[in-house]
């Protein structure tokens, strides 16, 4: 966790549809950074990082959708991983030893990870992946990148890979040999940035007097998180909703006042199963491990895929918008909460390019899906990684061996 959060002004907060997302990319990392980087550093960092934007589209009156896929990877990722990438790249500048950053993924971090830091000097990426757990292209954007990015496919699930990256950074051996970080949302610098979307999406809302709540599709809960950590800037948010697919830890945590991490299961939305939440531990510190003050300002809700499938189809036929799994549950998770709080409007956030899923999208829409040129280029590009079991001594020996 950060030492502190700051608190944004109301001037700022008030006048948020003035603003790009750069510009409140800006203001919110000089509140966190300025007594630690010279303000032309952080003022380049975010002229380098964050060059895509982050629309509102209205579906009506109440529900509305953030699309966070307008980046070079294609997924929300991107905003962390990138703005992440500059500032690493700034800190190890002058640095004798290299840097090395493990990720997990289960599907979109690893493939943001591997573009934002892509060629930089002095560091190398080494991504964990579940063999047969993402899409055929996100394990494209994972393993085709070559040059200081290295991909291991982990035969087991997300929280496997999760695992062994922890284990690494335990291990006296590996941390006495190498200069390690993470490139997961357990690194502050990578969650922080998320935050800067939830201050974009509340500017563009055409009513900011209304409640106005978030539905945050979540696996991880980095994203839920770094929303959490915007309202404690200030953001007046009303409410979240964290939508879950199966993988329900947090919803029946929020129910029933028991938090129990069990095994991931693999489903259409596969960026979100995760059976151990690594960013529980954070909300229970913003909320001072109290249940009831967790329980105020966040709903959760769990969907299995049938549900998932039956969104897309809906929000296809009653908006003609194009939603991935993700998305879709984050719009169901809306859905529900709506019916007990009709006055509110609502963000849904749309967190990839409905392509990145384009096998599950044109089984269950019965339609073709346009690639972006991101993914059309992948098509014939060779997949390069190391197949790996479970085992923490076969990855402590992998890393070794390297050095």
């Amino acid at each position: 966790m950060p030492e502190y959060i700051p608190t944004l002004s109301q001037d700022f907060l008030s006048s948020l549809s003035q603003f790009s997302i750069a510009d409140i990319a800006l203001e919110i990392i000089k509140e966190f950074f300025t007594d630690d980087l010279p303000m032309s550093v952080i003022t380049e960092i975010v002229e380098k990082s964050i060059t895509f934007d982050a629309p509102l589209r209205k579906l009506d009156d109440r529900k509305y959708v953030l699309e966070l896929f307008h980046g070079p990877t294609l997924a929300f990722k991107d905003f962390g991983a990138r703005f992440m990438a500059q500032l690493m790249s700034y800190l190890v500048k002058d640095d004798n030893k290299k840097l090395t950053i493990l990720v997990a993924t289960s599907g979109d971090t690893g493939s943001a990870v591997a573009s934002g830091f892509l060629g930089i000097p002095n560091i190398e990426v080494i991504i964990l992946y579940p063999s047969g757990k993402v899409s055929e292209l996100q394990e494209k954007q994972l393993t085709t990148s070559r040059q200081n990015i290295s991909a291991l496919e982990i035969k087991g699930t997300f929280d496997d890979c999760q695992r062994l990256v922890k284990a690494a950074f335990l291990d006296k051996d590996l941390t006495s040999k190498y200069k390690l970080t993470s490139a997961n949302s357990i690194n502050i610098s990578r969650l922080i940035p998320q935050s800067f979307y939830y201050v974009t999406a509340f500017g563009q809302m055409p009513d900011q007097t209304e409640p106005i709540v978030f539905s945050v599709p979540s696996g991880n809960f980095g994203n839920l998180t770094a929303g959490l950590i915007a309202k404690r800037m200030g953001l007046p948010v009303h409410h979240f909703i964290a939508a879950t697919n199966v993988n329900d830890i947090v919803p029946n945590y929020l129910l029933s006042g028991k938090f129990e991490p069990g095994a991931s299961k693999q489903t259409i939305s596969n960026a979100m199963d995760v059976g151990n939440p690594s960013n529980f531990t954070r909300m229970l510190d913003l909320y001072d491990n109290s249940l009831e003050k967790m329980r105020a300002d966040i709903s959760g809700y769990s969907f299995n895929d049938d549900q998932t499938a039956q969104a897309m189809k809906d929000i296809l036929k009653n908006f003609t918008y194009l939603s991935d799994p993700h998305g879709a549950v984050g719009y169901l998770g809306l859905c529900e909460y709506q019916k007990k709080y009709p006055n509110t409007r609502g963000i849904f956030f749309e967190t990839a390019h409905p392509a990145k899923f384009s096998d599950v999208v044109e089984r269950i829409l019965k339609m073709k899906v346009e690639l972006p040129s991101q993914l059309s280029l992948l098509l014939d590009k060779k997949k390069e990684a190391r197949l790996m079991n479970t085992d923490f001594t076969q990855f402590k020996e992998y890393l070794l061996a390297r050095i």
